[in-house]
């Protein structure tokens, strides 16, 4: 009887912890969202230093390459150091790295190194991007072990909310802010202070992951399996990864180069406060549409968020190609990529939660972090190389090839996945009453008899 009441107390003061501790999550993500602001000048930069269509694409395709390798480092270290030291200590170094950064622009105002800046930029962000990925895995377990599967997507759709509100009124005023150094004449200035302050927000963020409560948990080397094991099972779950390597390549292809396209062929490159407003006009509609995936999550599952996802990211360059004015680029393909990035980046977390132990879950997401940074590479630089070789109207093919590309992945990979915890059927009547309803067919379905995209089995969990 008294263990039975030690027990409660302990389980009680655990779950109490636990609420603090995601709590001060939230608070360390919009300090680690503002800091996104500098991700959100590297192109801006890219191009004021004379980058190339490639060069920018080997700035995304590096950094999207070296984050996940480096996270398969970040998840052998948890079998020796905590996953909050580790979390901590790699996020210093990454906000570390936003100062040397904060001076390139400086430099080549000053005509040093000039040619060698976009180089120079390519591999201070990637090791910015390896230490973030360094973090990664231990973070990503700690947050696993702080929420509970029932109301896990309301939580992180709350703290998605949150960070993004944060994140978006940062570039705001980054806008703001570089607007006026770019009309006196000093727009490297701008580019400095703005870098400097991704550092500032992202050292508080590393203040914050301090102060968070950490569960006990000791990974234990019996769980490690290499990579190509991981390749050769193929189950429930690689079959994710695979298609999550597939799909970013597709998304890479244009998505680099959206910025790009704006700056130069628009004319944005004259005013650095529209473009910042276009560019990030699709956050807001994220955070609107954010709330309502996580109960969509919740209730009916994550597969279906990837359909839904899929398909809209699938018409999303397309759409480009017709559209010109500010308000025709937030209204029309921003609003779609809001609710598209909302049903991706739940439904992809929640579906490694669902589908992988506590155990394997660092390894599981670095493995498939792996896969997507060879995705992203690949997708970056043809993406890049295309825009270099097309002659002309070089954007529109480009865009037109990445939606092709987009649908063709979607429909190949997604009827292979499975649901892997019990989700309730999404009838008619429910899903008219959300705020966009998408109602699928199957157009492989004589490859995939039987199948239908609202009917789920359960898959087996990684153990």
């Amino acid at each position: 009887m008294q263990r039975e009441e030690e027990r409660k107390i302990k389980e009680l003061d655990e779950n109490i912890k636990k609420e603090k501790a995601r709590k001060i999550a939230i608070q360390e993500g919009a300090f680690a969202n503002m800091s996104g602001l500098g991700d959100s000048l590297i192109t801006p930069l890219a191009t004021e230093i004379g980058s190339s269509a490639l060069q920018i694409g080997f700035l995304n395709s590096f950094s999207g390459l070296i984050s996940p390798l480096a996270q398969i480092n970040g998840d052998r270290l948890m079998e020796k150091h905590s996953r909050k030291s580790i979390a901590a200590k790699y996020i210093l170094f990454n906000a570390l790295m936003w100062l040397p950064i904060a001076l390139l622009g400086i430099l080549y105002s000053k005509h040093i190194l000039a040619s060698w800046l976009p180089w120079i930029l390519i591999i201070f962000y990637t090791v910015l991007a390896a230490f973030g990925g360094l973090a990664h895995p231990a973070w990503f377990s700690w947050m696993g072990d702080l929420t509970n599967e029932k109301e896990r997507g309301r939580y992180l759709a709350k703290r998605n909310v949150y960070i993004g509100i944060a994140g978006t009124l940062a570039i705001i005023l980054g806008g703001l802010v570089l607007q006026k150094f770019k009309a006196t004449g000093v727009v490297f200035i701008g580019f400095g202070i703005l870098f400097f302050f991704s550092f500032l927000f992202r050292f508080v963020s590393h203040l914050l992951i301090k102060r968070q409560y950490e569960p006990k948990f000791k990974l234990e080397k019996k769980s490690y399996f290499s990579f190509w094991q991981f390749i050769r099972r193929y189950d429930n779950y690689g079959k994710f990864s695979v298609y999550q390597s597939f799909f970013n390549l597709a998304i890479m292809i244009a998505s680099p180069f959206f910025a790009l396209y704006m700056l130069k062929n628009l004319g944005y490159e004259s005013n650095y406060l529209l473009y910042m407003i276009v560019s990030f006009s699709s956050t807001v509609f994220y955070l609107v549409f954010t709330p309502l995936v996580g109960k969509f999550s919740d209730k009916y599952g994550n597969l279906r968020l990837m359909w839904v996802a899929n398909i809209i990211f699938a018409f999303n360059p397309v759409i480009w190609i017709f559209v010109r004015t500010p308000l025709q680029i937030i209204f029309i393909p921003q609003l779609i990529t809001g609710l598209a990035n909302a049903a991706s980046t739940l439904a992809t977390a929640n579906y490694t939660y669902d589908s992988v132990s506590q155990q394997k879950r660092g390894l599981c997401v670095a493995y498939t972090n792996t896969l997507i940074g060879l995705g992203v590479f690949v997708g970056s630089i043809m993406g890049g190389y295309l825009l270099d070789v097309i002659p002309n109207n070089s954007f529109f093919i480009v865009f037109g090839i990445a939606g092709v590309a987009r649908l063709l992945v979607g429909l190949f990979f997604l009827p292979q996945l499975k649901e892997v915890r019990p989700v309730s059927k999404l009838k008619l009547s429910s899903a008219s009453r959300m705020p966009i309803h998408f109602h699928f067919s199957n157009p492989l379905r004589h490859l995939h008899m039987g199948f239908n995209p609202f009917i789920h089995h359960r898959a087996g969990k990684i153990k």
